[in-house]
């Protein structure tokens, strides 16, 4: 495959000349005459051009899906070459949220490199990634249901969830005998949007986020902790956030009888015919992971 048509690959993936090219190290004109010289060699328009992004057009469409299945096909091929998990070199670059990022994708990332010293690894947290293709990203972790796309998304487990506070907090307010009697409890919340969800337990049944009280929200689990064992007020967040507290005694785990819902965690990866070998050894090391200190 020549380097205009990787570079027509990549400009489709990215969505832009712009991102294409900041990726190549070129200057977007640069990239722009070079698939122009393509689209003048096959005699058809490959890409409609626009200010806000660059999509393929049908033709276009027809070509990426063709090369990509190439590319695709040299990748496996090399990698059966090479044989073996030792040997992954590149660079893998991986978006997670923040503190599950911390806690739980950093050191796999570890493990993967003592597997494959000469690979190197990318981690970004906590930004906001509409599209894999367009951020250049291998693989992100998602927390939570998921919104239709064509992304493909591969189950690593659950994310259990706890209702928690002090031991002071419950011995001055008294602990909620049932969900109802949450309404005279103050809420440290997570995010905005945490305000605006139902409190849901494993059983269906809900508690209305109308009747959620805060004064604070603060979207670092650190800092959340850290308030609820000052005696802030209560906390619905992740077991494993707050499993060596409870453990210990300095926070207690509310209606205990009332398991909650927990969050499903995908590992999410742009479609391919070949999906990379240090993409398959991230998410099953992160699996074992997760299995590791959830059960």
């Amino acid at each position: 495959m020549s380097d205009v048509e990787q570079i027509f690959v990549l400009v489709v993936e990215s969505g832009s000349f712009k991102k294409a090219a900041e990726y190549l190290k070129l200057e977007p004109s640069s990239v722009s005459r070079q698939i122009a010289a393509l689209e003048n060699r096959l005699q058809v328009r490959l890409l409609r051009r626009s200010t806000q992004r660059t999509t393929p057009t049908e033709l276009g469409q027809r070509y990426y899906e063709r090369l990509r299945l190439i590319i695709d096909d040299q990748l496996a091929l090399e990698e059966e070459i090479r044989s073996g998990v030792s040997r992954l070199t590149g660079k893998l670059r991986i978006a997670a949220p923040v503190d599950f990022g911390t806690k739980f994708v950093v050191p796999v990332t570890c493990q993967l490199q003592q597997l494959a010293p000469e690979l190197s690894v990318e981690l970004l947290l906590g930004s906001p990634f509409e599209s894999l293709l367009e951020s250049n990203l291998d693989v992100a972790v998602r927390i939570g249901d998921l919104p239709d796309s064509n992304l493909i998304a591969k189950n690593l487990g659950h994310n259990q969830r706890v209702l928690v506070a002090s031991r002071e907090y419950v011995e001055k307010q008294g602990a909620p005998t049932s969900p109802e009697k949450l309404d005279a409890y103050n809420f440290i919340l997570y995010s905005s949007s945490q305000a605006r969800s139902d409190i849901e337990f494993a059983d269906g049944s809900r508690y209305s986020h109308l009747k959620i009280r805060s004064n604070m929200t603060v979207n670092s689990v650190a800092a959340v902790r850290r308030l609820v064992l000052e005696g802030k007020g209560i906390h619905l967040g992740p077991l494993w956030a707050f499993a060596e507290d409870i453990e210990s005694g300095r926070l207690i785990r509310l209606l205990p009888d009332r398991p909650l819902r927990s969050f499903p965690v995908h590992a999410v990866y742009p479609a391919r015919s070949y999906l990379p070998v240090k993409i398959k050894e991230f998410i099953r090391l992160l699996s074992d992971e997760l299995r590791s200190q959830t059960t």
